[in-house]
């Protein structure tokens, strides 16, 4: 086994309610989602999105709510990784299973509906696409003057703070092509009115998710708010904690476990496991993971059952034909038959490939820091950005809208930001 140097984690501001307080104002925020979540994972399947005029009378009736009401939880659920559509049918997301017992999990599903505020709340009618994009982009220098100023900010004051950064976004505009679109930018910036109709929409979406709250002129974050800001200005996230005990833990205890490790020391543990276990056991106990909704347990799972080796081909050759799992068990298949492992990745189709990278940064986004999620763009097979946008709009994986949300809350640059965050919008309103 080996140490590594690791800088002590930062420290939240002062005054900041421990994790348990903060995922407990979470739940209260996401609780009609849970309960549509759960009413749409029990067999009574919504369809896809938006939801039929008939199943909304449904669940309202069930769960006593309007239909509008069920209409924003079914959105929420769905950005929150409650519930994922595979097809038409409605399957609980690992997030839902969690949801009693596993604060983090909680924690991540609000900041994944954070990121999406923008997808949760309709931006006004009768303003162009360029100007709400623009207004989306400048929100997180408005959080970040919220959080540093810990108390209530003006609406004056935010709203100089918008106008300025929208004013630089046009200075400093340099557009992407995507696809065949054009979108010049527009000789002058905004008006100081559709600023202001564009900062109170903002800041409606983002109480709307609980993120502050709304007084006579001014706007405060909530302690979920400024917590969710220090976390990004912070470049931090909630991981699982060092590992320890492994050889004794379940499955998927022990992956999360070694999650952190380098390789060597990680093949080490899955060795120690599964030498205190019979193989066969051993063998449908990771599979059983891998067939989960953690992404990153998937990808575990099957570099665990490469230590395995042999006794595991039969059962991992037999797998391929399970779509989620078909990617991971091709490339194992490949590696033991003796390709290298950088040649592995010719055996997936193009097709196959977009749903592992989509896979991928699910796990990343879920358990990765903000520089993981950008640099995995760089290992897309489509060599560019509006390209993968296409192919992963159309491959269809059940977490498409959440990585795409998170990946263009992470980009630095603003426009390939837009184009991410535009695609985002076109899946979950169930365009291709």
């Amino acid at each position: 086994m080996t140490t590594r140097r690791t800088r002590p984690a930062p420290r939240p501001p002062e005054g900041t309610p421990p994790p348990a307080e903060l995922a407990r104002q979470a739940r209260a925020v996401l609780a009609d989602a849970v309960r549509i979540a759960h009413w749409a994972a029990d067999g009574t399947s919504p369809g896809s999105a938006p939801l039929a005029a008939q199943v909304l009378e449904r669940a309202a009736a069930a769960l006593e709510l309007s239909p509008a009401q069920v209409r924003t939880g079914w959105d929420r659920a769905r950005l929150a990784g409650l519930i994922e559509l595979h097809g038409d049918t409605a399957r609980p997301g690992w997030r839902l299973r969690a949801w009693d017992r596993d604060d983090s999990a909680v924690l991540r599903g609000w900041v994944a509906l954070f990121d999406a505020w923008s997808l949760v709340h309709a931006s006004p009618d009768g303003i162009e696409a360029a100007a709400v994009a623009e207004a989306v982009e400048a929100v997180p220098q408005v959080l970040s003057l919220l959080q540093l100023s810990a108390g209530a900010v003006t609406v004056p004051a935010l709203l100089d703070l918008l106008g300025q950064r929208v004013a630089e976004l046009h200075e400093e505009r340099c557009e992407v092509p995507y696809g065949q679109q054009e979108q010049p930018a527009p000789a002058e910036g905004p008006s100081a009115d559709l600023n202001a109709l564009l900062l109170d929409w903002a800041l409606e979406g983002l109480a709307s998710v609980g993120a502050l709250t709304l007084g006579a002129g001014h706007a405060t974050l909530t302690p979920l708010g400024n917590w969710a800001v220090w976390v990004k200005l912070e470049q931090i996230c909630v991981a699982a904690q060092s590992p320890a005990g492994n050889i004794e833990q379940p499955a998927a205890d022990m992956l999360l476990g070694c999650a952190r490790l380098t390789p060597g020391p990680a093949r080490a543990e899955y060795r120690a496991w599964l030498a205190a276990r019979p193989v066969g056991s051993a063998v449908a106990e990771l599979l059983a993971v891998a067939r989960g909704e953690d992404a990153l347990l998937r990808g575990l799972a099957f570099e665990a059952l490469r230590v395995v080796g042999a006794p595991a081909e039969p059962v991992v050759r037999s797998v391929a034909t399970e779509a989620p799992l078909r990617p991971y068990a091709l490339l194992w298949l490949a590696e033991y038959e003796g390709t290298d492992p950088d040649d592995a990745q010719d055996v997936l189709s193009r097709e196959e490939a977009t749903w592992l990278w989509v896979d991928t940064a699910a796990a990343v986004a879920d358990h990765g820091e903000t520089g993981l999620l950008v640099r995995h763009l760089d290992s897309a097979v489509q060599g560019t950005v509006p390209a993968l946008l296409d192919e992963v709009r159309a491959v269809g994986h059940p977490r498409t809208v959440q990585v795409l949300v998170a990946l263009a809350a992470a980009h630095p640059d603003p426009a390939l930001a837009k184009a991410v965050r535009r695609a985002a919008f076109q899946v979950h309103n169930g365009g291709v």
